[in-house]
C-alpha cells in the first residue's frame, strides 16, 4: 500500500480532532476526503505530508513514517496547497525549471525526475504563458501553476487541497483529465480534498467522508449513493394517469416502461440518487454528541 493509516488520533489540549481514523490507498488510486469545515481533513493531510506530528496511531506513506521522512522521501511527494506566496517577477517557465533542479538528484531510470518543463507546461495548459511573469497571470492561470509546481517532481503521491478553486469550466475539465492520466498512466496515488462534490464524484475511485474527526463512510460514489441516499425515483404518465416508482436501477426500469407502454408513455422524469444526497444525509446525521 502507498498510504496506510491505522487508528490515527490527534488531540489539541482537551479537544480530539481525529479519532481512530483508518484507511489505505494502493498505487494509482484517486482518493477523495470529504467533510464539513472542522471535520479534520486538513489535519489528516498535514500528518500524511509530514508537517504535523500525530498524537497516536500508525501512519505510513510510501513505506515511511512521515514524521521521519528524509529528503529522498520528500522528493516522491507532491503537494498542491490552496494558495502560496512567491516572487511575482519570476517567469512561469523559469520558475518550473528552477524547482525541477531540486528533484534531479533523485531521478532514477524507473522514475525520471523532474518532469520536462515543456511537457509540464503543456500538461497544465500554460504553454502560451511560459514567458509571462507570475504577477501578470490570471487567477485560473495562477492555479494551474500551483498544480504544475506540485507535480514537477513526478510524485508517487500527490496531495491536492481544493485544487480547482478559480478554474473556469474548460480549465477544470482539462485538470480532471490530467489527474486521471497521472493515476492511470504513472500510477500516482492521489489524495484529494474538495468541497466540490461533483468533482469528487468524477475523479475519485473511492470517497472517505470525515465528520467530527471520524470516518463515517467509505466507498465509491455508486456505493455511497445506493447505500445511503436511497434508490432512484422515476415519475411518468400513461393515458393521463401519473405514476411514481423507486428503483435501484432506473435504466432497466425505464427500458421496461417503454417496452410495455410505448408511445402512451409521457412526462417521464428520472431523479437519480447523487453523492450530494448521500453526503448531506451522512453529515446531517452526525452531530458532535453522537460522534
Amino acid at each position: 500500500m502507498v498510504l496506510t493509516v491505522d487508528g490515527l488520533r490527534m488531540r489539541y489540549g482537551e479537544t480530539n480532532v481525529l479519532r481512530d481514523v483508518s484507511f489505505e490507498a494502493p498505487p494509482g488510486e484517486v482518493l477523495a476526503l470529504l467533510g464539513p469545515n472542522g471535520a479534520g481533513k486538513s489535519t489528516t493531510i498535514e500528518i500524511l505530508e509530514g508537517f504535523r506530528l500525530r498524537s497516536a496511531g500508525w501512519v505510513e506513506v510510501l513505506g515511511v513514517d512521515p514524521a521521519a521522512g528524509d529528503e529522498n522521501w520528500r522528493s516522491r511527494i507532491g503537494i498542491v496547497l490552496q494558495s502560496w506566496r512567491d516572487h511575482g517577477n519570476w517567469r512561469v517557465g523559469e520558475l518550473l525549471q528552477h524547482f525541477g533542479t531540486y528533484y534531479a538528484p533523485y531521478s532514477t531510470p524507473a522514475t525520471p525526475r523532474p518532469w520536462p518543463t515543456g511537457e509540464l507546461l503543456g500538461a497544465v495548459g500554460l504553454t502560451a504563458a511560459a514567458g509571462q511573469k507570475l504577477k501578470t497571470l490570471s487567477g485560473g492561470q495562477r492555479r494551474r501553476l500551483d498544480v504544475a509546481i506540485g507535480i514537477v517532481g513526478r510524485p508517487d503521491v500527490l496531495f491536492l487541497d481544493e485544487p480547482t478553486v478559480g478554474f473556469d469550466p474548460e480549465a477544470r475539465s482539462e485538470f480532471h483529465d490530467l489527474v486521471r492520466r497521472l493515476a492511470a498512466d504513472q500510477g500516482t496515488t492521489i489524495l484529494l480534498t474538495t468541497h466540490d462534490l461533483d468533482e469528487a464524484s468524477k475523479l475519485a475511485h473511492r470517497i472517505l467522508i470525515l465528520s467530527a474527526g471520524r470516518i463515517i463512510a467509505s466507498g465509491s460514489t455508486a456505493q455511497l449513493t445506493q447505500l445511503i441516499a436511497g434508490e432512484d425515483e422515476v415519475r411518468w404518465t400513461v393515458d393521463g394517469r401519473p405514476f411514481h416508482h423507486s428503483t435501484p436501477d432506473a435504466t432497466t426500469f425505464v427500458r421496461n416502461l417503454f417496452t410495455t407502454h410505448g408511445a402512451t408513455l409521457t412526462d417521464l422524469e428520472v431523479r437519480r440518487a447523487s453523492l450530494e444526497d448521500a453526503y448531506l444525509t451522512l453529515v446531517r446525521d452526525q452531530t458532535p454528541e453522537r460522534a
